[in-house]
């Protein structure tokens, strides 16, 4: 038999194990939810062939991680045929980033602004050779990659369909579902 006293303390043991196991979920719906992808103190590791991909939730709100299942060429006005995320948001490369091997050069206060595509999940692809998809890692997690390049979502689209970071500071581009930058400018 147990006494009385262990049984309280227990309990509180075990709730706060839980509650502690919570605070460190990838899948946080917190402003903070960026945070988990800032970059380790180490090199990333090279591309790996992906089947996963949770991204930034389409408009949901900005930062947010949240789970995406299909990455699909999509034709847009002035981008011409990119990629996009199963809610239609434009998906982005950095002319910084390196696509052999894959490295990522995007951290800090740059990732509140290009949100890295998170990879948790099995993908499918819709106008994207599958071949061309991989990972590159970020702080215990994995970036999804296409032709070798980091991707990204921006944080001034805010709705499917939009390209508003295409060009910016001209090295952020949509991606072609080949892995190019679109040089197309709208």
């Amino acid at each position: 038999m147990i006494p009385r006293r262990t049984v309280p303390s227990l309990v509180v043991g075990l709730a706060s194990v839980f509650l502690l196991g919570a605070c460190g979920s990838p899948n946080s719906t917190s402003p903070g939810g960026a945070a988990p992808v800032a970059p380790a103190a180490s090199n990333p590791a090279p591309s790996a062939p992906a089947t996963p991909a949770p991204t930034v939730s389409g408009n949901s709100g900005r930062g947010h991680i949240g789970t995406t299942t299909l990455v699909m060429a999509k034709a847009m006005t002035g981008v011409g045929s990119v990629v996009t995320d199963d809610k239609g948001m434009t998906l982005y490369r950095y002319d910084k980033d390196q696509p052999t091997p894959s490295k990522w050069t995007c951290a800090g206060a740059c990732t509140r602004t290009w949100i890295p595509v998170i990879v948790q999940d099995s993908v499918q692809t819709s106008g994207v050779e599958k071949s061309l998809l991989g990972t590159v890692h970020r702080r215990g997690m994995k970036q999804l990659t296409l032709a070798g390049w980091p991707l990204y979502r921006y944080v001034g689209d805010t709705e499917a369909g939009q390209a508003n970071g295409q060009g910016k500071d001209e090295e952020w581009y949509a991606v072609t579902p080949s892995g190019q930058k679109s040089t197309a400018t709208g």
